[in-house]
């Protein structure tokens, strides 16, 4: 019954499979005018469901709050914020305060708008661009598209990668887990990843880890993350797609570079971020020292 629902309500905002099968628990659900006691359920051809909806509570807007906020770079048309591992870009159902968002109101201090040009998963540190008003939030979206914007990564994945690449595998919503991005065969949307291998060290009998450096040329929900997990070079710390290691407890993904011309002034922005404390202990296994260390292995 949670598949049949799944397949065909998919497309509303905040369905998900767990949020299904708890309609079904609390009796939401009607197979035939009947409760439908169990999540596994069958459904045969011409059957009728019938599924009672929890009224959308309206959403307030995201509040100002006094929160650290590390900017990098900023001017009067939009900055460059440095994202810790752990705080949500936005607020959502689950995370309504403490997101970057939240902070970036309580920086403006109601002197301006921010909008998030870009945005991290939860578990990735680093740069995130923001626009202060409108007409500069449409211009860097366009640049963006336009593939204009450097988007530099460093990851820190299981194996050993080949020298350098791309990665052109294009992605879609899990059919299961709309919380997750699958690689798609056919249709999925386009998404591509250049890469660079940085250094390579054995952490174990027939085991390597590796520094690499990546480039978004498209810009996808978790695209490296499932990129790399699909090549077999899982990101270690990744909980979701790659493969846990003591010493980190989220995927070891950092934006550390952003790169592009202003759209208002033709100046060059070029902003990058100091790997931090987790990653850093990750980074002196492949001997790399401090964030200008991060050169091709010959």
């Amino acid at each position: 019954m949670d598949l049949v629902l799944l397949r065909h309500l998919s497309h509303l905002p905040g369905v998900t499979r767990t949020r299904l099968q708890r309609l079904i628990d609390q009796g939401a659900v009607h197979l035939n005018g009947r409760p439908v006691l169990r999540a596994s359920a069958r459904v045969a051809a011409e059957d009728t469901i019938g599924i009672e909806l929890p009224e959308r509570r309206p959403r307030t807007p995201p509040a100002a709050e006094a929160l650290p906020l590390h900017v990098m770079y900023e001017d009067g048309h939009l900055l460059v914020v440095n994202k810790p591992a752990g705080q949500v870009s936005h607020p959502a159902f689950r995370n309504r305060s403490g997101t970057l968002l939240n902070a970036l109101l309580g920086h403006a201090a109601g002197a301006w708008s921010p909008a998030l040009v870009s945005r991290l998963d939860k578990g990735t540190s680093g740069l995130v661009l923001v626009a202060k008003h409108k007409p500069l939030h449409t211009a860097l979206q366009r640049l963006s598209n336009d593939n204009a914007i450097e988007k530099d990564y460093l990851a820190v994945v299981a194996g050993k990668p080949p020298a350098r690449g791309t990665i052109d595998l294009a992605l879609d919503r899990d059919p299961w887990d709309r919380r997750r991005v699958t690689v798609r065969d056919r249709g999925g949307i386009n998404a591509v990843t250049k890469f660079e291998r940085i250094r390579t060290v054995a952490t174990g009998p027939g085991n390597q880890a590796t520094l690499v450096r990546y480039r978004l040329v498209t810009g996808r929900m978790h695209q490296i993350r499932v990129h790399l997990a699909a090549r077999g070079w899982p990101i270690l710390g990744d909980a979701t797609y790659g493969r846990m290691m003591p010493g980190i407890t989220r995927q070891a993904l950092h934006a550390w570079r952003l790169a592009f011309d202003h759209p208002m002034t033709g100046t060059r922005v070029d902003v990058s971020a100091p790997v931090p404390a987790d990653m850093e202990q990750l980074l002196a296994l492949l001997g790399a020292r401090e964030i200008g260390d991060h050169r091709p292995e010959r």
